[in-house]
């Protein structure tokens, strides 16, 4: 219990540092504007503002799926087959690279759908980020775990950083230069999403030298118990 406190007082002190700096960001960008108001581009400040605001806005949203995962009642997990999920999510999206998809047919799992939905999210969207020219999403199977990768072509995760970037508000060199307005939520909201479905998540390199990372759930069986926050234990695609 006392580390379990320790934790979630460590974890409030981190969010209130990340909040306080964003807005402390966007209270400076506007006190200069009012204070040198005839220096000032005022659409160069709307667009610094408004990526400020962006920041706030991702960082709360996040912070308010952690919440509803720790605190939230019992859901009932459904069979989902994991490609059918796969192409909905890419259907609805809109990203700068196409997704190539090598999708296994009939791969269910016991799962609460928007859920692992919202991790597949995060993992598209930290791929699109890192990404060169390719993106690629496989479902198959392993014994009797479900098998979900999600490849890209960026510069990878060195090994020594595969665990540290499942680590609320961790963000690497990479991921700041190349998105302002993340939070450092995204990946360990996949993983604590991972270990309520029984299942895991880890970083590796992929073939094109990037980051692959690798979801592995049970295959559906006998019915599962509900799944509850985080207990511990289109752009187009293309099919090939």
């Amino acid at each position: 219990m006392k580390r379990e406190l320790e934790v979630k007082q460590r974890f409030a002190s981190d969010a209130s540092h990340e909040l306080r700096t964003a807005v402390a960001g966007l209270r400076t960008e506007l006190e200069e504007a009012r204070l040198h108001p005839d220096e000032t581009d005022l659409g160069d400040l709307i667009g610094r503002a408004l990526s400020d605001v962006a920041r706030l806005d991702a960082i709360i949203t996040d912070l308010l799926v952690l919440a509803g995962m720790e605190a939230g009642p019992p859901l009932r997990p459904q069979r989902v087959d994991l490609a059918e999920m796969v192409r909905d999510e890419i259907a609805r999206r809109t990203d700068r690279i196409d997704v190539r998809l090598r999708l296994n047919a009939g791969v269910t799992v016991q799962a609460v759908p928007i859920r692992i939905s919202r991790l597949l999210t995060n993992l598209l969207d930290n791929a699109q980020r890192h990404a060169r020219r390719l993106v690629e999403v496989q479902v198959g199977t392993d014994d009797d775990h479900a098998v979900l990768t999600v490849t890209d072509d960026g510069e990878g995760v060195a090994e020594s950083e595969r665990e540290r970037i499942f680590q609320r508000f961790t963000r690497l060199t990479a991921a700041r230069r190349l998105d302002h307005t993340g939070t450092g939520l995204g990946l360990a909201i996949a993983r604590d999403i991972a270990h309520a479905h029984i299942g895991s998540l880890h970083a590796e390199e992929s073939e094109t030298g990037g980051a692959r990372f690798v979801l592995r759930l049970p295959l559906a069986g006998a019915a599962a118990p509900a799944v509850r926050g985080t207990e511990r234990p289109l752009h187009r695609a293309m099919d090939s």
